[in-house]
């Protein structure tokens, strides 16, 4: 949700949230500090709602600003922006304002149109393969199959918040048990392990086989390579203590999911373990609080809870208890070509569904000051604007012959929250223009764009053969 650049209108929201708390305008103004006349301007929509005052509601009443957006749903609203556009629907005068109007008034409808785009556009990508001669079919169904597990999982833990409530509680209420913030969380795990009987073993590289852990249920070992750092090997141990110890726990848990299929539940079981194998080594009040007081420093926190930069990052992603909530940030990994191979979101940062990122994100320009943090204001399509730090890692694994590959971090969150985060210091928050980005160039309308790849799906390209600009793709309406 932006709150810088636009005038942000909440006056249906901000009243139905005064009448779950059956309050009326002038004790909610006490509380908020403001004049019960500013109230009622904000609820009749003849007044915006000012960032102090969206600050102040979050810490008033334990909200995310994001819950206050005329459209909480910016996945959704993204979705079905991509979906209206589509040159077969013949609609792409569209405008936000109809979008936005669609999701508030049928938000079931519009999830049914993005439903049947998606599975059209499935049709239609099907439908070319098998008319390819120089596709390979039997391949192509393939990785279909394989990537609906994938996409089912992330939009279930989307869907979630990224947070799963039983699952954390289990894991800070261990983490209790071993006092791990008094001893050494190796020891302290190792010997948990050892009361299942199972031992921990660090072999070298070439004994795993490529691999970096390893669980052997009927020798009672928990292998792991000698190429995995401290932490990683706590992870491991931790997410073995979540499998052995809370499988009720995640299995109620993948019950209510509304998964299917094997392969779904499978990924879903593995993602829940991990999960609980970080909350063990952050355990959430202690986490939250430490994130709090250092202002969300992602080094300095990593060095306090012997965690990685990736590790602490993810967890800070995940901060979204009820009674007790975090910035809510979004979570991305991606590699040098653009791939994603994670993405995460506490609040509603619209991923795409398909393609890559945008490359004026800086995302991509971290791989330039490897180990440096960088921070960024983006401002995506919609208007909405998030302030995005950005640094790089290295996996575990590498050796001389066979380096381990370098990934990008990205963590960000909304643009209000910035000013709660160290790494906001040294800018000037209020005179930054902010970065335009797109989705991915495929979604992108922004013209004449330099670093643009890919024509967008939903315009015609228009070719001009006396003209060279910045932009490889022009296309109809570009000015």
């Amino acid at each position: 949700m932006s709150t810088r650049g636009e005038k942000l209108m909440i006056g249906a929201r901000l009243k139905a949230l005064r009448h779950s708390l059956s309050l009326t305008q002038a004790q909610m103004a006490a509380e908020l500090e403001v004049s019960p006349s500013y109230i009622t301007l904000i609820e009749s929509n003849q007044r915006p709602v000012s960032v102090k005052l969206l600050m102040r509601l979050a810490e008033v009443y334990d909200l995310n600003v994001s819950e206050l957006a005329p459209s909480s749903n910016a996945q959704l609203a993204s979705d079905l922006a991509a979906a209206v556009k589509d040159p077969t629907l013949e609609a792409a005068d569209v405008t936000r304002a109809e979008v936005d109007a669609a999701l508030q008034s049928a938000p079931g409808i519009a999830q049914a149109l993005v439903r049947m785009h998606e599975k059209y556009r499935s049709l239609v990508l099907r439908t070319q393969s098998e008319s390819n001669p120089l596709s390979d079919r039997d391949k192509v169904e393939v990785l279909e199959e394989t990537s609906k597990p994938v996409d089912a999982v992330r939009e279930w833990f989307y869907e979630s918040r990224n947070y799963f409530d039983v699952v954390d509680r289990a894991a800070e209420t261990m983490a209790e048990e071993l006092a791990l913030h008094r001893s050494e969380p190796h020891t302290a795990m190792t010997g948990r392990l050892a009361a299942h009987g199972i031992r921990v073993r660090i072999l070298p590289g070439d004994e795993m086989e490529g691999r970096l852990r390893r669980y052997d249920p009927a020798r009672h070992e928990l292998m792991l390579s000698e190429l995995l750092g401290q932490s990683s090997r706590r992870f491991q141990i931790g997410m073995l203590l979540g499998s052995l110890e809370q499988s009720d726990v995640i299995e109620d848990t993948l019950k209510q999911s509304g998964l299917s299929g094997e392969a779904e539940m499978a990924l879903a079981r593995v993602s829940l373990e991990n999960y609980f194998g970080a909350a063990l080594l952050m355990p959430y009040r202690r986490f939250l609080a430490a994130c709090e007081s250092e202002r969300y420093d992602v080094e300095l926190l990593s060095h306090r809870f012997g965690t990685s930069y990736e590790q602490t990052a993810h967890r800070m992603s995940t901060l979204q208890r009820p009674e007790a909530r975090g910035i809510p940030f979004f979570f991305i990994r991606v590699d040098r070509a653009g791939n994603v191979s994670k993405r995460f979101s506490a609040g509603r940062f619209p991923f795409s569904k398909f393609g890559g990122t945008c490359p004026l994100w800086n995302i991509h320009g971290a791989f330039e000051t490897p180990d440096q943090v960088r921070a960024q204001i983006i401002r995506i399509p919609d208007g909405n604007s998030y302030f995005s730090i950005a640094r790089t890692v290295t996996r575990a694994g590498g050796t001389h012959y066979n380096p381990a590959p370098r990934l990008v971090i990205g963590l960000g969150c909304d643009v209000a929250y910035a000013p709660r985060l160290i790494y906001a210091d040294r800018l000037n928050l209020d005179r930054i223009q902010p970065t335009e980005i797109g989705l991915n160039c495929y979604l992108c309308e922004r013209p004449n764009c330099a670093s643009r790849a890919q024509a967008p799906i939903n315009r015609r390209l228009t070719i001009n053969e006396q003209e060279r600009s910045l932009a490889i793709f022009r296309f109809e309406g570009e000015d």
